[in-house]
């Protein structure tokens, strides 16, 4: 529509797609963006719905109804004689504008709009990526091959059958009953924990567990103790809480509880990795298990334990949960399905102290009542017909092959250049760089060249440690690796290069 500009004409163009959504829905939207954008101003006179009916070619009914969706938006203001016009508007921003106005500043500044909390999160969560698809060296990732896909659809098409719409309806904040009688059973016999499906409470994965500890057992200027270094997700979660984070240092035992005590003896909470310490992969000797619990006996502290790779152990069978060890009913114990099934299947589970039960299930029902009934209810009968076990020892074997193909892989393509030992346990490994390179260069570079690795200076903070990176392998064939390994040898000798060059250049 192209007219002159009278009293029933607007300073704009308005023409419809036949092929676009309805026609009434396409008169709407261009007179709502051109209100909005300042293109028909504040007391601007629309059309009247006659004519701009008959210049579009459609019904006056469906003019009409846009104009009806307008007036009850408050966009215009409608009187028998004045026609329908522009409600009063304050000068409409650009997006820019509006962006400024706001105070929001790019994702690389400092987020001064978020609350103290949002913050923290934006912070921490800066050098975190979340891999979408299994390329070398991406970690976090199982062997999806091996997924048990066939079961796990007909079990899917059993439970519907059996369960009908009932699998529809919201189920208790707790966690869908029959799955957490599986993982208390599974739990007291493949980890070695001491509990009863009471104290189950199913979450939406690992990090949902850890954000729910610290909102509920954490409060601001609280003193938690922090594997140093430690899981960075973590570490973002209770410094968002408020806490002070107290940085206390790993060694080839774990944790060291007797430094831990000099730093902050009436720390509130304890936020460790004893099966595999993430991310350098050592476990928690027993004698530190034991002093760790009689410190929270004692002082009345927390213990939250992230047992995110517990099931998998090559040098021996696997090491039962700390939680099973504990007297004082002081552990919080953290598992989860992402590493053992899927990340996609977001699922994971406390078992908790008697005492907290209610709290955390009254918490869940606030913030986001319950996790998915129909994939609970798949997963319990997975786990309760015995197919879970006998995923994990299959997993178990292929990880334990590929973590030596890894190995033996390394000292051939990446000899000289990087460091990697084998580790006992876990579905990655970490290799160390000479210590005047940038793991983040090399990082950088390599995924530019189709290699996936994560950095672990952010991460080590003043431990001591060199620089070094991530590398997950469970998922990956020795051919997938070769290739990859060969592109990141290239990378490393180039980024030397450069940092040699600069060098020279400098003196």
């Amino acid at each position: 529509m192209t007219r002159g500009r009278t009293p029933d004409t607007m300073p704009m163009q308005l023409s419809l797609d036949p092929r676009g959504a309805s026609r009434h829905q396409q008169i709407y939207d261009a007179l709502r963006a051109a209100i909005l954008s300042g293109a028909l101003r504040h007391g601007e006179r629309l059309p009247s719905s006659r004519v701009l009916a008959r210049d579009l070619g459609v019904s006056r009914t469906t003019v009409l109804g846009a104009f009806s969706r307008l007036l009850g938006e408050g966009l215009v203001t409608g009187k028998s004689r004045a026609g329908t016009r522009v409600a009063l508007m304050t000068a409409p921003l650009r997006r820019e504008d509006r962006t400024r106005a706001n105070g929001i500043a790019h994702a690389d500044d400092d987020a001064p709009w978020l609350s103290s909390a949002g913050r923290a999160l934006f912070a921490e969560g800066k050098w975190r990526r979340i891999p979408t698809r299994a390329t070398p060296f991406a970690a976090g990732i199982p062997a999806l091959e091996l997924f048990p896909l066939t079961t796990w659809t007909r079990l899917a098409a059993r439970r519907w059958r059996l369960s009908g719409r009932d699998l529809l309806l919201p189920d208790d904040s707790q966690g869908y009953g029959p799955l957490r009688e599986a993982i208390a059973r599974y739990a007291v016999t493949a980890r070695g924990a001491r509990c009863k499906a009471e104290q189950v409470v199913i979450v939406n994965g690992a990090q949902h567990a850890i954000d729910l500890c610290a909102r509920l057992l954490v409060g601001p200027g609280d003193e938690v103790w922090m594997e140093s270094p430690c899981y960075a997700p973590a570490r973002g979660v209770f410094a968002a809480a408020g806490a002070t984070l107290i940085d206390v240092p790993v060694d080839a035992d774990g944790i060291d509880v007797a430094r831990g005590l000099e730093l902050a003896p009436s720390a509130r909470l304890a936020f460790v990795t004893p099966s595999f310490q993430s991310p350098l992969g050592v476990t928690m000797s027993l004698e530190r298990r034991v002093a760790l619990l009689d410190w929270a006996k004692r002082s009345g502290a927390w213990v939250v334990e992230d047992d995110y790779n517990g099931e998998y152990r090559y040098d021996t069978t696997p090491i039962p949960a700390m939680q099973g060890l504990d007297t004082g009913d002081r552990v919080l114990y953290i598992g989860t399905f992402s590493k053992t099934l899927s990340p996609a299947i977001r699922l994971g589970y406390l078992i908790l102290p008697l005492a907290l039960v209610a709290a955390f299930t009254r918490a869940r029902l606030l913030l986001d009542r319950h996790s998915a009934v129909p994939e609970q209810a798949i997963l319990a009968d997975f786990i309760s017909s015995g197919h879970f076990a006998r995923h994990i020892r299959r997993t178990r074997a292929l990880y334990q092959q590929r973590q030596r193909a890894f190995v033996s892989l390394a000292a051939r393509e990446l000899g000289g250049l990087i460091t990697v030992d084998a580790a006992p346990a876990g579905m990655w490994l970490v290799g160390w760089l000479p210590r005047d390179m940038s793991d983040l260069e090399v990082v950088e570079e390599a995924g530019r060249r189709g290699v996936v690795l994560v950095a672990m200076s952010p991460y080590l903070g003043g431990t001591g440690h060199g620089p070094g990176l991530l590398f997950g392998y469970a998922p990956y064939t020795a051919a997938q690796m070769r290739v990859a390994m060969r592109e990141l040898a290239s990378v490393i000798r180039d980024v030397r290069a450069r940092a040699l060059l600069g060098g020279a250049a400098n003196r």
